[in-house]
């Protein structure tokens, strides 16, 4: 009796672990289609160990999935559907499968606006924003308990414009982020030169961003991406137009300016700074650089008293058109999405010193321009 049970035990944990994901690292990729039905996501396992990558799944057929959101428990995946288009654009989401590396689509809402550009999910994965670039408007959306989004709740509307007159003849929103503790919603103005703040409002269930305020950055800084650093008390900027990083504190809804930073190695005529992310143990920050004459990732550590920066590096990107990038959540590996030379370059990262060094694999999309990296 006592062997049989044994036995039945050990079937029974045989039986459920294979049903279980363990040590899995998926990579997931959203790119441009060239405004046609085409190969919008791709799904990789990655290799924590040897940075090589698998695919998996490829979703076909949809278009222009240029940026994605993963949850924080990484059961769901959301991207943004036919950005750049003339029409309103879509926010999709996916459930998704770790144990067979695939997505499935849940539903898809209309954005409310042109060219959806950016999504953030609340840490508690019960909202999204979404940021509309090219007419200026953010777009709130309730999660679901399946992971599925609901109707918009709330489209916020921008009318404003700055010094950069090639650049910023009208708002464009290029990105919203939710704060550490949840409470408000920062929306970055690339054609305003602004940050816009909300406080995320909840009335007898009902959840609205409300009582706006503004912070006004340098004129011609073209506000583009912000990230917040995980002890919650310092958030960067990333602007385009300027090719700077502002540094703020950061504290119940106020961010006040610390120093701005160059992110090029040398003065440029046009400046297209992309992306930024800091590292998960807090001591290096990242961003992207993209331009004729420099495609480069440059590192910065930070100082963990005052939230300033100190220029580490700059590293070439081996590609042309660093939109994206995307750092593993062991911190080992720096992905980054080569544009328009259709190739992911990895870059083995040094936790110690922040420093990065490219790996000769690479990865073969076309027009990659999101990534996210979830280990399960």
């Amino acid at each position: 009796m006592f062997k049989k049970t044994i036995l039945f035990l050990c079937s029974t944990v045989f039986l459920f672990g294979c049903k279980t994901v363990q040590n899995k690292t998926l990579l997931f990729i959203g790119s441009f289609t060239d405004k046609k039905p085409g190969e919008g996501i791709h799904v990789y396992e990655f290799n924590t160990e040897t940075g090589e990558a698998n695919l998996t799944f490829t979703l076909d057929n949809i278009t222009n999935t240029s940026f994605l959101k993963i949850s924080k428990d990484g059961n769901y995946l959301y991207s943004v559907v036919d950005s750049q288009m003339k029409h309103n654009g879509k926010v999709a989401a996916f459930k998704v499968d770790a144990i067979n590396s695939k997505i499935e689509l849940l539903n898809m809402q209309d954005c409310g606006g042109l060219n959806p550009a950016h999504l953030a999910i609340d840490n508690s994965g019960s909202y999204l924003v979404n940021s509309n670039y090219s007419d200026g408007t953010l777009s709130l959306f309730k999660i679901k308990e399946d992971g599925g989004l609901t109707k918009t709740t709330q489209l916020l509307q921008f009318k404003d414009s700055s010094v950069i007159k090639s650049r910023q003849k009208s708002s464009h929103m290029h990105s919203a982020n939710f704060s550490p503790d949840d409470k408000y919603v920062f929306g970055h103005d690339l054609g305003a030169d602004k940050i816009r703040g909300f406080q995320l409002e909840n009335n007898q269930g009902k959840v609205s961003l409300k009582n706006p305020k503004v912070i006004n950055v340098k004129p011609g800084s073209g506000p583009r991406h912000f990230v917040f650093h995980p002890n919650g008390k310092f958030g960067y900027l990333v602007n385009e137009l300027s090719g700077k990083v502002d540094a703020y504190n950061y504290n119940n809804g106020s961010l006040d300016f610390i120093e701005d930073y160059a992110t090029y190695q040398q003065k440029q005529d046009i400046y297209r700074t992309a992306d930024i992310h800091i590292s998960p143990d807090g001591q290096f920050l990242y961003a992207s650089n993209r331009g004729q004459e420099e495609n480069t990732i440059v590192v910065f550590s930070i100082n963990k008293n005052n939230g300033k920066l100190q220029l580490i590096e700059h590293v070439d990107t081996a590609g042309n058109h660093p939109r994206n990038f995307a750092i593993s959540d062991d911190g080992n590996f720096l992905l980054v999405a080569n544009q328009f030379t259709n190739n992911i370059t990895i870059f083995k990262r040094n936790i110690k010193t922040g420093s990065l060094t490219k790996l000769p694999n690479q990865i073969t999309v076309n027009s990659p321009s999101s990534i996210q990296l979830k280990s399960y």
